[in-house]
């Protein structure tokens, strides 16, 4: 399976990572490489935690909005 993430590196230089389409799903590191590595991780567990609780997927839709600039 494929999933969106979103990175965004703060004020001290930290990555952190997100992933929208499961909510609470969240990583930080030093590097690109590692914040990548690591929400592969996060995402990784987050899965497993819902499979071992008989939980599905959460429902997020997201759409692309268009304004005029």
């Amino acid at each position: 399976m494929k999933y969106r993430i979103i990175i965004q590196q703060d004020e001290d230089g930290v990555f952190i990572a997100k992933c929208p389409s499961l909510p609470g799903c969240i990583s930080q590191g030093k590097t690109r490489e590692e914040v990548l590595t690591n929400i592969k991780d996060a995402i990784s567990g987050y899965l497993l935690s819902l499979k071992k609780h008989n939980e599905p997927l959460p429902k997020i839709e997201e759409e692309l909005v268009e304004l005029s600039a």
